[in-house]
């Protein structure tokens, strides 16, 4: 694994090329690895190719992930509650390689390189996946599952080692790029302005519309495409946009302004948890103080003027106070001393833990719009007119009520925000992840109520067993589907700027991808609450609710409700933390007060 580092004799070759842009970024380069230049990388330009890629690669994404479920139960025979897990397995593991993603852009590459390498990595998981699919032979053979001597055999062997190769290759650069497109896109504007934070505000903003945009080409000309003219269709355009998706990527290339890596920041935060444990062991068996901590009569200016490499001075933070012990002179393991900055960091890492934690069970209501839901509607009366709507399309609805509603509350909601609360950001992130939350809590009891009213209609006209649709429209279904899209949009919106600016310099790119290791665990735990939940009522010597012959006969609303439920229990354990967190920049006095950052913004334009 190698790094990008610049000689002084290149950064001074490059400001004597260009004099009249003598001023360039620290830390950060131009994809030649020469220091980036103010004017000429970054901003909204270099900003507006990640935009771009965005809507391609969830476009890719998304119009198998929304449809896999279906082409599982009805191509490859599993049941449904296998093709439900399979799916969350599937995505969630997409998500959680997210974390790799970031964590090798910030330690050994760049967001830049970590991109194209996933992207090469997802087209050939899509090609294999587009083979299997146009090739009779690499399927199992056609069944009619109700016709005697005619059994439904899921795929295996060697179909089965395609299938799943092919799905998780795509995993991997799904997650690689999820891990890397974010982070490069917010690293474009400078954060020491009023204008680059706003800015940057407005880039996670419209980066969830893009990713929208994505979704909707997604879940209705490719799913389209998928139930009418083959499954091949759908992978082959999915193979098609990713690798197109590659040169638009490089277009951007000479605006760019790209981070450079700084090693493994994981390493750091294990360092100072190990120095500061082994310390409080120590002052535990023995009376000799090496050194004293006063917290309270330090400022704030006089730490940032310390030097790092100097013998630790008092902490300025009070939060996590066991951690201070981390910076002692330790003279028996000199190698476990660490500065006043690695401390601080380790500290904000470990306060945004318990935020994210709290999004998990918001991400588990959210798997259920490309499993269970999908099911639902798939049992549905799915016509609007002579128009026959496949079931996977459903999620158009959140998706365009995102993109209505972004631009709104970037343009609209904010501004207004601003002047009311008189502060910089308005309403806050932790603020629009409670938002989400709330909004997650509905949408499951909306879920249920409509559950409830689908199967009273089976059982009123004695369709239980029929694989007729039923006679409700599939429309009762996109009322929970409005209510998890707009939780989408407030709670990942919310999660990527906030663990974005929260975090260190060093792992912004780890952080961010957070957000979508959140997703992974939401989807994880789903498959685990229906493992769970089947396990328990069936030792119970109950009907389990997840199991039987058809989506009829499970118990999916008594599921709903007890996600409704644990989401309420979850929002009360997030008001806990959230009401107890300070952000970073307010704790630090990194930023000037509101009034001011707007009065220099406009000297500056």
């Amino acid at each position: 694994m190698s790094s990008i580092t610049v000689t002084p004799s290149e950064a001074q070759k490059h400001v004597e090329e260009t004099p009249e842009l003598n001023i360039w970024e620290e830390d950060y380069v131009d994809w030649r690895k020469r220091p980036a230049v103010k004017g000429r990388h970054g901003g909204m330009l270099a900003a507006s190719f990640v935009l771009a890629v965005e809507v391609l690669e969830n476009l890719a994404f998304l119009a198998n992930a929304s449809n896999l479920v279906l082409y599982l139960s009805k191509f490859m025979h599993y049941s449904p509650s296998g093709s439900a897990n399979i799916v969350t397995n599937f995505m969630g593991t997409a998500f959680l390689l997210a974390l790799l993603g970031g964590f090798l852009a910030d330690a050994f590459f760049t967001t830049y390189s970590i991109f194209l390498l996933s992207a090469v990595i997802e087209s050939l998981g899509l090609l294999i996946l587009t083979l299997q699919a146009h090739v009779p032979y690499l399927k199992p053979p056609t069944c009619v599952s109700n016709q005697l001597g005619s059994p439904c055999h899921k795929v295996g062997g060697g179909k089965a080692v395609m299938l799943f190769s092919g799905l998780y290759l795509v995993a991997l650069g799904v997650g690689g790029i999820k891990g890397s497109l974010p982070p490069h896109g917010a690293e474009q504007f400078d954060e020491t302005t009023f204008v680059g934070r706003n800015k940057r505000s407005a880039f996670f903003n419209y980066f969830i519309f893009c990713l929208s945009c994505g979704a909707l080409i997604a879940v209705t000309l490719v799913v389209w495409m998928e139930d009418n003219k083959g499954w091949q269709w759908g992978f082959g355009i999915s193979t098609l946009t990713i690798v197109v998706s590659i040169p638009i990527f490089l277009l951007g290339s000479p605006t760019y302004r790209i981070k450079t890596p700084a090693g493994s920041p994981i390493t750091t935060i294990f360092k100072v948890l190990a120095s500061a444990a082994f310390i409080s062991r120590k002052a535990k068996s023995s009376n000799n103080v090496v050194i004293s901590i006063s917290t309270s009569s330090v400022s704030s200016d006089s730490v940032r003027d310390v030097d790092e490499q100097t013998p630790i001075t008092p902490i300025p933070t009070q939060n996590l106070e066991f951690l201070n012990r981390a910076a002692m002179k330790n003279p028996n393991h000199p190698e476990l001393k660490c500065t006043l900055k690695q401390v601080e960091e380790a500290k904000v890492v470990l306060k945004i833990f318990p935020i994210f934690a709290s999004t998990i069970m918001l991400n588990c209501c959210l798997a259920q719009l490309s499993t269970f839901s999908v099911q639902q509607a798939a049992t549905m009366n799915t016509k609007l007119g002579s128009l026959k709507v496949p079931p996977a399309s459903l999620p158009v609805f959140p998706v365009i009520f995102i993109m209505i509603l972004a631009p709104t509350y970037n343009h609209a909601i904010v501004p207004i925000a601003r002047k009311l609360t008189k502060s910089e950001m308005g309403i806050t992130h932790l603020q629009r992840i409670g938002t989400g939350l709330v909004l997650s809590i509905v949408a499951m009891a909306v879920a249920a109520l409509v559950e409830m009213k689908r199967k009273n209609v089976a059982l009123r006209t004695h369709m239980l067993d029929s694989s007729e649709p039923l006679p409700i429209s599939f429309l009762w279904v996109a009322l929970q589907y409005l209510f998890l899209g707009s939780a989408d949009l407030f709670s990942l919106a919310g999660m990527m700027e906030f663990f974005f600016t929260e975090a260190p310099m060093s792992m912004r790119s780890l952080a961010t991808a957070l957000s979508w290791a959140s997703l992974a665990m939401g989807y994880y735990f789903s498959s685990v609450l229906v493992s769970v939940i089947n396990g328990v009522t069936k030792a119970c010597r109950l009907t389990p609710w997840l199991y039987g012959r058809s989506l009829n006969h499970y118990h999916l609303e008594r599921f709903y409700w007890l996600m409704c439920i644990l989401s309420g229990l979850n929002f009360l354990q997030y008001l806990f933390w959230a009401n107890r967190y300070t952000y970073r920049s307010k704790s630090a006095g990194e930023q000037p007060p509101f009034k001011e950052q707007q009065h220099k913004s406009h000297l500056v334009v």
